[in-house]
């Protein structure tokens, strides 16, 4: 067993896959399938909020009101922004020590749909800030959790919410499995694509999914949003301020903006591979603008730089700050110093396929960046219009990603072994998403409650 933990994912002389098979299902001796569903926050537990205050010490505090009062909309919201406190809490749970190229904050807004090198729309996870080696069921468990959460904003019943869940953690188990059954090559060439999530929606939806897809791909993202985000003030392009979420930094002139950033521009440049240098010298940038995204990344340094093509056609580069994995205190330190190159590194491993202008760099101040393109034909989740069936079938979609995901960078079959055939694992952590669930809108009250006393102060977005 030693010898296999040691040697996940990796061939070795004289051991079958019936053995890693049998290795993982020995697991269960040591965690229980059934125990993760016992789970109960500790009497020691360490505040939601003291976890999330320790955290903006790496932030912006100009931003910090308006990422709490995204965080106050709703359990959900809150949920979306503290994955830091998850980690800490079942990080203190039983452990597979079965580690894949963990997500690190897996919850259904953080999948979606973007578009391959190939022009191809992919659904598959789509956020990796947090990504690091870890033991696969946290991403799992935090997936289901968020089902119930996302359930319960929507008005569902409980039932409904658990059934979800459950429906996620099924679509994995299964899913795991079949890659278990097939070859690698396979595994990497796996994509769940916009024609297979078509043909799982009810009849009635498929139309309109399939009209955003036509509109989405019809034209290139850049030039969709140029008009949005750029006006032309004294012959020369600049992005619209539009505070909080999109402003210049200061009262700076944009030419200094845009000395400022050669020299990270000339760091990435050279993380990427020689044709995309190629591509990426066709392009000048002429301007550069703070811009707010999510609710996980509010606080952290995000920019967005406007491009011109030799053509004269826009390209909208995020260069989004990266920080150390909320992961890192539990699973340990990434073998990667630069935490933009662990992002991006992570997404390779993870994502079925990356964005061509994918890279990393260091700012100024020494801080960590990743680079890529705004959006890509990008398609977020329309979760606010999911009846109970849809959101069942996305949860389906999502535990079919992450399988993906973790069958690709970890051991299939070992992790398969672990699982088994029957229903244990998915009632296990449908029982633990529902009473983690419970838990973050507990601390969601509490967070309310800082908010009413001034302990901490909150921006709301008109």
């Amino acid at each position: 067993m030693k010898d296999l933990l040691s040697g996940q994912g990796r061939a070795q002389p004289g051991v079958t896959i019936r053995d890693r098979r049998a290795a993982g299902k020995a697991l269960r001796d040591r965690v229980p399938r059934n125990s993760l569903g016992k789970w109960k926050p500790r009497s020691d537990r360490t505040e939601a909020l003291d976890i999330l205050k320790a955290a903006d010490a790496t932030r912006r505090s100009d931003l910090l009101p308006l990422r709490y009062g995204r965080m106050l909309a709703s359990p959900f919201a809150f949920y979306r922004g503290s994955a830091g406190v998850m980690a800490a809490d079942i990080a203190r749970g039983p452990q597979s020590r079965l580690l894949v190229q963990a997500c690190g904050d897996c919850h259904l807004l953080n999948f979606g749909g973007f578009a391959s090198p190939e022009r191809r729309i992919l659904m598959d996870i789509n956020d990796l800030d947090e990504t690091l080696p870890a033991p696969w069921e946290w991403d799992v468990q935090r997936l289901a959790a968020s089902v119930v959460l996302a359930a319960r904003s929507l008005g569902q019943s409980e039932h409904a919410a658990r059934e979800a869940a459950e429906a996620s953690v099924r679509s994995y188990r299964t899913r795991v499995r079949a890659f278990s059954e097939t070859d690698v090559l396979d595994i990497w060439y796996a994509r769940v694509d916009d024609k297979m999530v078509a043909q799982m929606l009810p009849a009635a939806r498929r139309n309109a999914f399939e009209k955003r897809i036509e509109d989405a791909t019809r034209r290139s993202s850049s030039e969709l949003v140029f008009p949005k985000l750029v006006n032309v003030e004294g012959g020369s392009l600049r992005i619209h301020d539009t505070p909080p979420t999109i402003f210049h930094i200061g009262e700076v002139e944009s030419g200094d903006h845009i000395r400022r950033m050669q020299q990270p521009l000339a760091g990435y440049r050279e993380t990427l591979a020689e044709d995309r240098r190629t591509l990426f010298d066709r392009y000048e940038l002429v301007d550069v603008a703070i811009k707010v995204v999510g609710i996980g990344s509010v606080g952290t340094t995000c920019l967005v730089g406007l491009f011109m093509s030799m053509a004269g056609k826009p390209l909208f580069l995020q260069i989004k700050e990266a920080n150390a994995s909320v992961l890192e205190p539990y699973a340990g330190r990434s073998r990667f110093a630069h935490h933009g190159e662990r992002v991006v590194q992570g997404q390779r491993m993870v994502q079925p396929a990356t964005d061509i202008f994918l890279g990393w760099t260091t700012g100024e101040t020494g801080r960590h960046f990743y680079i890529r393109q705004l959006r890509d034909v990008k398609l977020r989740p329309l979760i606010e219009t999911f009846d109970v069936e849809v959101l069942r079938i996305y949860a389906e979609l999502c535990g079919w990603a992450l399988a993906r995901a973790h069958a690709k960078s970890g051991d299939p079959w070992m992790i398969s072994g672990y699982l088994g055939k029957s229903d244990e694992f998915d009632q296990a952590v449908a029982k633990f998403a529902v009473s983690y669930a419970d838990l973050a809108e507990r601390d969601h009250e509490k967070l309310k409650a800082a908010v009413k006393s001034g302990r901490v102060a909150v921006e709301l977005e008109v």
